[in-house]
């Protein structure tokens, strides 16, 4: 991956306000490949009883690290946006744990990127919530 990607996405993340308010952490990117990470807050607790984060901030976080992965692809020359975006949730994240997302862009054609990934905390046999979706491919 080329030192210019890395700093475009990077960029991209850290002008969204909603990824600095959540505390978002790009972790790792590559080519198609991005992997981000949502720290466990209090602030972004849906279920105040059992303190089990907002599926909503778990949707942010996979809905981004896909457009970052999409970003980082090699065939894709500048920024995208989210087309269709389907999460499934397989459970609720661990309170007190950080949940992590790794998204691939799996196939590009010239407007369009594939993406799919996969959020888990710290159990590593049982996913928080799996996505599938396809992003615009801008510039080609």
């Amino acid at each position: 991956m080329t030192p210019a990607k890395t700093k475009m996405a990077k960029q991209f993340i850290s002008a969204i306000p909603h990824c600095n308010a959540l505390g978002m952490e790009l972790v790792e990117i590559g080519e198609g490949v991005a992997v981000m990470e949502l720290p466990y807050d209090l602030r972004i607790v849906g279920d105040p009883e059992t303190g089990v984060l907002h599926g909503g901030a778990v949707s942010a976080l996979m809905d981004t690290c896909c457009g970052a992965a999409a970003m980082s692809h090699p065939s894709s020359p500048a920024g995208t946006a989210t087309i269709d975006l389907r999460i499934d949730y397989m459970r609720a994240a661990t309170p007190g744990q950080a949940v992590r997302t790794r998204a691939e862009c799996y196939h590009i054609t010239r407007s369009v990127a594939f993406l799919r990934a996969v959020a888990m905390d710290e159990d590593p046999d049982r996913p928080v919530a799996t996505a599938t979706g396809t992003f615009t491919v801008e510039g080609k």
